[in-house]
């Protein structure tokens, strides 16, 4: 028989061996502290507006090791036309609004309520948050944001205005990962759109594996900052 697990502020989320489904917990809080933890136990809230914190861990889990990424060659050579203005850090708010307000054909509303804003910007601002953008004409037309816990990037949630804006963002972050010690990029529930870009679905199992071994202990926090010359460089010789 399952049972529900309701988290006060203080508790910790049960251990792995209690999970039932993909659902791990209910309640708690969106404290920067909890966040933390949870994304280094391979957990991540997600629920509607007026819903009580559901505390999710999909499996399998999708994920892509950022020297595995595949470029799809239309895609590339959208890229070379060097169409938008990309970015990152510079516009986190904006992005994550975004995100919530763009309509998608697969989804009735969104799951990024506004605390899930609210507590996402203080991640931001605490440099653990970090978001890339896409500008055509001085105006943000799509972009990306996520959590880096050191070599790993968790991807939460995307958006477009422009056709491909958001695939180019995603190519941007995997190069500046490329670049920046981001061994894998975390984009939590599979699907065939991401397999396009070489994500491949992993057992929760060994996905919670990798993170015990490779999530150091201190985070280094800070903002990111493209240098677009090197992001090109190190997509080219991928793509070679």
């Amino acid at each position: 028989m399952r049972s529900e697990v309701w988290l006060q502020p203080d508790d910790p989320f049960p251990l792995e061996k209690y999970w039932q489904g993909w659902v791990v917990a209910y309640g708690g809080d969106l404290s920067p502290t909890r966040l933390i933890d949870a994304y280094r136990k391979g957990i991540f809230p997600w629920y509607s507006e007026g819903e009580p914190i559901r505390w999710c861990s999909p499996d399998p889990r999708a994920v892509l090791p950022a020297h595995l990424l595949h470029i799809p060659q239309r895609l590339w050579r959208e890229w070379k036309k060097k169409t938008f203005l990309i970015t990152a850090d510079t516009s986190f708010q904006q992005v994550i609004q975004a995100c919530a307000k763009t309509p998608r054909k697969w989804e009735d509303g969104t799951w990024i309520t506004s605390d899930i804003q609210e507590s996402y910007i203080r991640l931001h601002e605490l440099g653990y948050a970090h978001s890339v953008e896409c500008w055509k004409d001085n105006t943000l037309v799509g972009g990306l944001y996520g959590i880096q816990l050191g070599p790993l990037f968790v991807g939460e949630s995307m958006f477009y205005h422009i056709s491909n804006a958001s695939k180019i963002a995603f190519l941007a972050l995997c190069g500046f990962s490329l670049l920046n010690g981001i061994k894998l990029i975390d984009c939590q529930v599979f699907s065939e759109h991401l397999e396009q870009f070489g994500v491949f679905p992993v057992p929760r199992k060994k996905y919670l594996s990798w993170l015990k071994v490779n999530i150091p202990e201190h985070l280094s926090t800070n903002y990111w900052s493209l240098d677009m010359g090197k992001v090109h460089k190190v997509l080219s010789n991928l793509k070679k």
